[in-house]
């Protein structure tokens, strides 16, 4: 596993030099916790959301309908979309207008809950998730897919992202980064390879400063 930076030589080499990688990172640059934890629950709701219709799904699809789902859940206030009756979630089974995917949309009422409590014990789910600190993140990861909904694997990680939080994405092309710099010896299957994961980075983050968004793009960027 070589230095950090020689994997930022690698990805500027790739990509028209430091500067020109420096402002490519710059567009996905996270927020600071405190910025994070000013967000409100009903934001970090449709976030969710929009990443658990996104998955497996076309994103301009669910952008091009997006207006549709804040008018159909409310604006993702969390508790009203928590306790939503049978005959909404019908009702919205049936709206054109949507997604009709009744296991996403009822995760939606599952992920009101699941913030609603959060919200509860912490004053705000937005404050509870920016303080979750940035060298556990799998840890964090494995939180989301236990005590929320649909919110596993990258569905997870590219919602922490879409709010600001620091975060790695396991994108093909950071995988073969990985694979190259002997963290890995597979596409990651398990706690065991995601621990190893979050080491290496722990580390390259010693070395050279960066988040942990800013060293998965510059990994995906490394490959060849």
């Amino acid at each position: 596993m070589r230095r950090f930076d020689e994997i930022i030589d690698l990805a500027a080499e790739r990509h028209g030099g430091r500067d020109a990688l420096e402002r490519m990172l710059a567009e996905t640059r996270p927020l600071a916790p405190q910025d994070i934890a000013k967000i409100p629950d009903d934001r970090i709701l449709a976030a969710m959301t929009r990443r658990v219709f996104s998955a497996g799904f076309s994103s301009k699809i669910i952008d091009a309908k997006w207006q549709s789902f804040e008018s159909a859940f409310e604006q993702f206030d969390p508790a009203r979309c928590a306790w939503m009756t049978e005959e909404r979630i019908d009702e919205l089974l049936k709206d054109k207008d949507i997604v009709r995917n009744g296991a996403k949309i009822k995760s939606v009422q599952e992920n009101g809950r699941f913030l609603t409590e959060l919200a509860e014990k912490h004053g705000r789910a937005a404050r509870f998730l920016a303080e979750w600190p940035d060298d556990d993140y799998v840890g964090l990861l494995g939180f989301l897919k236990k005590n929320g909904s649909r919110l596993g694997g990258e569905t997870g990680m590219h919602f922490l992202r879409s709010i600001g939080k620091p975060a790695f994405i396991t994108m093909p092309d950071v995988v073969k980064a990985l694979i190259r710099e002997q963290v890995l010896s597979k596409s990651p299957a398990g706690k065991g390879d995601f621990t190893k994961i979050q080491a290496a980075l722990n580390q390259w983050s010693n070395q050279s400063g960066l988040d942990l968004t800013s060293m998965s793009r510059t990994l995906a960027m490394s490959v060849g």
